[in-house]
């Protein structure tokens, strides 16, 4: 039987992952970070307890050190890194690290709210997930603070429902003009696997192009699929950006391709794909690790 099978286990998803992260970072073996390791800016003084520290403990280090930031966004982004390539004892360490924002924030939505302030709960949680997983940019400053915003738009819109909502007695019977018409929405994925197909970008670009710009997923993870640093997969989306507004202003994608053009753009691939190959060779025969090269 698992821990959420229990008769004692909370029925909220907040307070659920609160149990989690408990059993997690208790004696004997709590999950912990070594703050030593973590990345130092340059020139930076960033202050943090030193050596390896119990999660429970970092955190009430953190919550009586509000100014810290450099040391709040190392720590931050090493968790949230973790979360997202190690996968789910990292993300509940995540969110138990966030919880004293999390309760506070679910708490103030759900102050007056009308339906089960359980659902306020869930859907903070939802808007924390989704931010530490795929959202937040990690080149980005004040990540804690991005994540908790995130938690607290997606409460919030709950909560705006809620009071928004309008009783309707029979929406069979309700005036057919009151209802949202139905929008007409676009395949842009469509378009961008035939850029592959006809090699306007490369092949390998396209579902890592259509996860990161279309499906706002983090590069991290999709990078370390690729055996590529986070620097060289956003370089490569960044040249397939051009090669598509390219496309798309010139009509290659929205008309019949020439056979001209086809030859010309397959000729393009054959070359980048040549580049790529032969840098990675050198890379992998000098053993260099630093800086990414994209073509």
């Amino acid at each position: 039987m698992s821990v959420s099978d229990t008769p004692d286990w909370p029925t909220s998803h907040l307070l659920a992952a609160d149990a989690a992260f408990v059993a997690l970072t208790r004696e004997p073996a709590p999950l912990a970070l070594d703050c030593d390791s973590l990345p130092r800016d340059i020139g930076k003084d960033m202050v943090l307890p030193s050596g390896v520290v119990p999660l429970p403990v970092l955190r009430d280090w953190l919550l009586k050190h509000p100014g810290e930031y450099l040391g709040r966004d190392a720590v931050w982004r090493e968790l949230v890194l973790r979360a997202r390539l190690r996968g789910k004892e990292w993300t509940i360490a995540a969110v138990g690290m966030a919880m004293p924002a999390l309760v506070r924030i679910a708490g103030q939505l759900s102050a007056g709210y009308r339906g089960d302030p359980a659902d306020i709960g869930n859907e903070v949680l939802t808007g924390f997930l989704e931010a530490l997983r795929d959202h937040l940019d990690l080149t980005r400053p004040a990540l804690y603070a991005s994540l908790t915003m995130a938690a607290f738009r997606a409460g919030r819109r709950v909560r705006l429902a809620d009071e928004q909502a309008v009783p309707v007695e029979d929406i069979e019977h309700a005036a057919a003009g009151s209802r949202a018409p139905k929008v007409p929405y676009g395949h842009p994925d469509l378009l961008v696997r035939r850029a592959g197909t006809l090699r306007i970008i490369d092949r390998a670009d396209v579902q890592p192009w259509i996860e990161v710009r279309l499906g706002r997923r983090a590069p991290e993870p999709i990078a370390a699929r690729l055996g590529i640093t986070v620097d060289a997969l956003r370089m490569r989306l960044a040249r397939a950006d051009v090669r598509l507004a390219r496309a798309i202003a010139e009509g290659s994608l929205t008309e019949i391709a020439s056979t001209d053009a086809i030859e010309r753009t397959a000729t393009q691939a054959k070359r980048r794909t040549s580049i790529r190959a032969g840098r990675a060779s050198t890379r992998g025969a000098t053993g260099s690790r630093g800086i990414a090269v994209a073509a």
